[in-house]
């Protein structure tokens, strides 16, 4: 999908990074779609496996990312987000400000479901179409949209203060340079849904496996080795019946040359 990039010129809003006080009432909206936070544990689970996530990130699901825009707080929670620093990683966090508490996100992503979420509006009026709040408040270098129901993956990068789409690989991965990883989709099933993923690759092309694909692997590593030591148990076994053989038609030959003397 080509989304155009020439924008209506608008009015810069007046953004205020201030953190949202302690009474602050937060929506508190169900998830669309039962995949979702299945879909984001699965990015989140992998980059772990990996040891990938430093403790100063944070990385969530659902979470509210706010500011104040001309005098109003506004909070948007993207499905899934990546901030590479914050100022007190263990602090127990209701939202998060950028640069207030912590880096600016680099990723933010959006899975889509059955009900319209506002995913592609650029609305420039409160409360903001996700797409504007994004790219013309937030500034996030990358914002990426999926579709579970198609696999359809989208990833868009900030240049010149405009989300442009990325072009993908082969495979249909897309680089992600501050990451050092590709993202890409993959088909499969896990916790009991078979559908389409979103997976991170490295530099390689080498899938980062998940925590029940990586114990997978240690077990078939583990029979290889099995197989490899019976093999060389047999080989051994084999060598060892060869040599008294040998050694039994050894006697023997001695034994009537002994015998014709």
């Amino acid at each position: 999908m080509t989304l155009a990039t020439s924008k209506p010129n608008f009015i810069s809003p007046e953004i205020v990074w201030a953190t949202l006080p302690d009474d602050f009432i937060l929506p508190n909206d169900p998830v669309d779609n039962l995949a979702q936070p299945l879909l984001a544990s699965v990015l989140r689970e992998s980059l772990e496996i990996g040891g990938l996530i430093t403790p100063e990130m944070l990385i969530a699901t659902n979470f509210g990312i706010c500011t104040q825009v001309n005098g109003k707080t506004v909070i948007k929670a993207p499905d899934w987000v990546y901030v590479p620093r914050v100022n007190e990683p263990s602090k127990d966090r209701r939202s998060y400000t950028p640069y207030t508490e912590g880096d600016l996100p680099l990723i933010v992503m959006e899975f889509i479901s059955e009900t319209e979420g506002g995913e592609y509006s650029f609305n420039p009026h409160y409360p903001y179409g996700k797409w504007y709040f994004y790219e013309q408040i937030l500034q996030i270098p990358f914002y990426v949209i999926f579709h579970p129901e198609t696999g359809l993956l989208e990833s868009y990068r900030l240049i010149n203060g405009h989300y442009q789409a990325q072009t993908a690989n082969q495979q249909g991965f897309y680089w992600l340079e501050e990451l050092n990883l590709w993202l890409g989709v993959w088909e499969g099933i896990k916790s009991n849904r078979h559908g389409y993923w979103l997976r991170w690759w490295d530099s390689s092309l080498n899938l980062l496996p998940l925590g029940a694909e990586r114990v997978d692997k240690e077990r078939q590593r583990a029979e290889q080795e099995r197989q490899r030591a019976e093999q060389e148990r047999q080989r051994a076994e084999q060598e060892r019946q060869e040599k008294e053989e040998l050694l039994k038609q050894l006697a023997e030959l001695k034994q009537k040359l002994t015998e014709q003397s």
